[in-house]
This record gives structure tokens, sequence and C-alpha cells, in this order.
């Protein structure tokens, strides 16, 4: 088979994840949406509340649905449109619009670079770790783990068995150690050795701010000063089930350090993906990658045009059972993929 068909087969292929994984969310949106085009015969406020309602349940938050839908509004004024069902792709392609990521947004794919990862324990940080650099191992990029958590006395383990199933060296200490110097070991570590990608799991720390602005702005001294000429990342993992405490989060971490991006976890065991949607549209802060199931391949880049699609677009009943078969036929089943704490 071709490139380009090899190409769009592993597109369609991530897309089925994505669309299965985000279900329960498009399950909430869809069936709201429809009845709400299909069921009001005028735009009127009843149906401007009811749609709002509908984006609230689903997480899109307050914020970001008072915007979406001003401009909805302005758009039927503007355009004289009486049918309700025809504000249906407005209102998707105006969602398309906010989810936008730049296209330097994986620039760091270019040239050396370090990733810091940062979240709360619990979200799936250290397990985000280990798939991004199964992710960019399987892309033919040198890959070193950094594991500077060393707080918590199951993170060596966790990113150690993570490190081997991505055929990836780790470089570690002991408890307690001071995260800084192992940073300082892995960065020259990942010069020596002429590594693509340095990922550095860092502790889940937020409840004292003064202490976790103290580690990062060190850590963020030691890559400025031994890799200078590295690209840098600061992606902050998010719960994506935990809804506006993602938000809430993302906030706070963006007071301490200059995020780049975000990493949502967990969006398959939710229907409040919309959280996507909010953090994008109040804090201009993109969304990267995306995790949508147990199995490494599950985090995926983030499409912005592909999450709207499996958010929105209606049901194709005869490519749904073509990519069911597809799947059969694979034999996939879930890996054992053990969280934080």
């Amino acid at each position: 088979m071709n490139e380009p068909q090899e190409e769009g087969k592993k597109k369609k292929g991530l897309f089925a994840r994505l669309k299965e994984g985000l279900s329960k969310t498009r399950s909430s949106i869809t069936s709201g949406m429809d009845r709400i085009f299909s069921g009001y015969s005028e735009i009127d406020d009843d149906f401007y509340e009811d749609l709002e309602e509908v984006m609230i349940m689903a997480d899109i938050g307050v914020n970001a649905t008072d915007s979406i839908l001003g401009r909805l509004k302005k758009q039927v004024r503007e355009q004289h449109i009486k049918d309700p069902a025809s504000c249906r792709e407005l209102l998707v392609q105006d969602i398309r619009d906010q989810m936008n990521v730049e296209p330097d947004a994986y620039d760091f794919e270019q040239g050396p670079s370090v990733m810091l990862i940062i979240g709360v324990n619990g979200v799936g940080k250290t397990t985000s770790v280990g798939k991004l650099a199964s992710l960019y191992r399987q892309e033919g990029k040198k890959v070193l783990i950094a594991a500077a958590d060393t707080f918590r006395a199951a993170a060596a383990e966790q990113i150690d068995e993570w490190g081997r199933r991505a055929d990836v060296d780790v470089i570690g200490a002991g408890a307690g150690a001071d995260p800084a110097s192992v940073v300082y070991d892995a960065v020259n570590a990942a010069k020596a050795r002429k590594a693509d990608l340095l990922l550095v799991d860092t502790a889940g720390r937020l409840h004292n701010k003064k202490n976790l602005m103290a580690e990062l702005a060190k850590i963020d001294r030691v890559i400025t000063r031994e890799w200078p000429q590295a690209r840098r990342e600061n992606l902050v993992v998010l719960d994506g089930a935990t809804g506006q405490n993602a938000l809430s989060q993302a906030r706070e971490f963006a007071g301490v350090t200059n995020l780049t991006g975000i990493i949502l976890t967990k969006m398959d065991g939710t229907a409040r993906g919309g959280v996507a949607v909010a953090i994008q549209s109040e804090l201009d802060i993109p969304v990267k990658f995306i995790g949508v199931g147990e199995k490494t391949g599950d985090l995926q880049k983030f499409d912005p045009d592909a999450y709207v699609r499996a958010l929105f677009e209606r049901d194709d009943p005869e490519e749904d059972l073509i990519e069911a078969s597809e799947t059969s036929s694979r034999g996939e089943k879930p890996e054992d993929s053990s969280e934080e704490a």
C-alpha cells in the first residue's frame, strides 16, 4: 500500500478512536441539539435558552457558551436567518474556530526539545509522559525521560515501567532527591546521546504555590543554562472528567508558569468533553494532546477538525459498521494502564 493510502488509513483509525472515546459527550450534545434544531419552528428566546442549557451541560462553560451564542445571535440577525435548523452549521463552525491550533504548535518536533509535564496527582500525568514517549518513539525520534517526581513513592516504578514499554531510557534518582538535580542529569544525558526529545515528569503539587513556583523556576533555570538551544514546551495535564475543575487547575498553573499547551486525559469516561472548548476559549491556551482511552495509541495530537466532527457530525451507519469491523479484525484490547494516585 502506498504512503497516502497508509496515512489515510491511519487518520481514519485515529478518528474512529477519538469518536468512540468522545461517545458520552457526543451522545449528550447531539441528542440535545437534534431535539432543539428539529423541535423549534422559530428562533426565539426559548430556543436560545435550550441551546445554552445543552452546551453548559456538556461543560462548554458559561463564559464560552455566552460568547458562542452571542456570535450566533449576531449572525442570525445579520443573515436574516429564520429556520432554527440553519443555525446548527453556524454553531458548529464557530466552535471549530474556537479550537484552532496554530501552525507552529508542534514546532518542537523539528529540533531538540524539552517538554515539561505538570499537573496535580491523579490526572494521568505520569501515564501521559509514558504515552508521549511511545508516540514519539514510534515516529522514529530518540526520546529520554527525566523522572523528576521524587516526592511520590510509586512515581519511579511507574515511570520506569512506561520507559520499558516505550523502549526509552529513564534518568532518575532516589526518593526525596532534588528534582532540579534530576533534570540537570537528564539534560546532559540528552545532549550527550543526541536525543530529539526530553520528557520531564514533575511532582503533582498545587496546594503550595510558593514551593511549586520555586521548583519550576529552578528547573527552568537548569534547562535554560544547560541546553539553551533546546525548544521548550510546558504542558499541563488535566482530567477531562473533572469538567470545570480542570479549567480552574489550568488557571492556577498558568499563574505559576508559562503554559504552552494542554493535555486532556480521560475524555472517554465523561460526558463533559466540551471542557476543551471552555479552556481554549477562556485561557487562549491550545489543547495539544487528547487522551480517549487506556491504550497507548489513545493519546493523540489534538486535531480541531476531528474533535468537532467527533462531537457534532451526524452518524453515518455504514461508516460506523466499517470502523467496527476494522477494530474487531485488529483484535484490539485495552492495555493495562495504572493511573497516578
